[in-house]
Formats: C-alpha cells, structure tokens, sequence
C-alpha cells in the first residue's frame, strides 16, 4: 500500500491595494439598490469585520431610508422624524445585541403628530439620549434639532432658536443642516 503524503494547507489569498479598492467600490454601489433591511444590516457587519467605515455609513443611511418608505412623503417632517428613529433603533440595536424600540416617541407621533413629537423633544432642557447617541456615531442629519433646522416652516421660533443652540453647543453648523 502506498502511503499518501498529506497536503500542504493552501496559502491565503492575499489582495492587493487594487482588488480591495474595487471590492468596496462595488460594495457601496450595492448599497443603493439593497432594499432589504436584513440584508443592510449584514453588510455593515461584513464591512465593520473588514474595517471598512464607508460601507458601514452608506448601508446605516440607507437602513434608515428603507425602513422609513411609506411614512410620510420623501422630504417631509414625519419621513425624517422616522429616519431618525430608525436610526436610533439601529444605534440602540447594535449596542444591545437586540432589537429595541422607541416607543414612548413612536405613540408620541400616533398621539399628535411628527412635528409637536419633534417639538417636545427639542424644547426640552439638555440633549436627549438620541442626540447624544447619533451626535458619538457623528450622524447630526439624523437629530430632531436637523429636522428642525431642515423644515422650519413647521415650527416656531422657539424651537428653532432651541435646535440651532443645541446644534451649536455640539459644535455643528446649523446652517449646514438647513434647506
């Protein structure tokens, strides 16, 4: 009987600058077609294990879009308000390991609408923890302040002066954030 010798364990691929520039190029062009949210969420886990941030932040911003669709139209208070809330969720989700819901907010809305939600966040005294969690991911479109600052036709001045002070105070430009 002849004895077989055992087979040397093949050498890892190895990527150049190149292939891995082109492999996160097609990754973020994929980015804009994923629809589903499961799948958004898989592909930050694949680019946060491959290090690569911008894939994280183009699926995280289009997690929030898709879930959002239908709420509201495209541009307005309520389809930004509930962005924002899936954003948190994502944020609340990722630290947690599972899913967690703003649900004193969301019954808010039910209760009397996106932009009084909006408003009693932003008028009370001090950041909420929503934007002291998307202020750490540095996501400061997605605050209930950013609304404020980008639909200001729907809310006094008040707290548009309020939003533009904590904005401000976080060190971010409010009129960057304006229309």
């Amino acid at each position: 009987m002849k004895k077989q010798t055992p087979k040397k364990p093949a050498k890892p691929a190895v990527m150049t600058d190149q292939q891995i520039a082109a492999r996160n190029d097609a990754a973020l062009a994929r980015v804009e077609m994923m629809t589903d949210p499961d799948g958004l969420r898989n592909l930050m886990a694949n680019a946060a294990r491959m290090g690569v941030p911008p894939v994280i932040e183009a699926a995280f911003r289009r997690l929030a879009l898709v879930q959002s669709e239908g709420e509201g139209d495209v541009g307005s208070v309520e389809n930004a308000t509930w962005q924002m809330i899936h954003a948190v969720e994502q944020i609340k989700r990722e630290a947690a390991g599972k899913a967690i819901r703003l649900s004193y907010l969301r019954r808010e809305i039910q209760k009397i609408g996106a932009a009084p939600a909006i408003s009693k966040l932003v008028s009370k005294p001090g950041p909420s923890d929503r934007f002291d969690e998307l202020m750490g991911r540095a996501l400061p479109a997605y605050t209930a302040e950013a609304i404020v600052m980008a639909h200001p036709q729907d809310f006094d001045d008040a707290t548009r002066t309020a939003a533009a002070a904590r904005l401000e105070g976080a060190g971010v430009d409010p009129a960057t954030l304006a229309p």
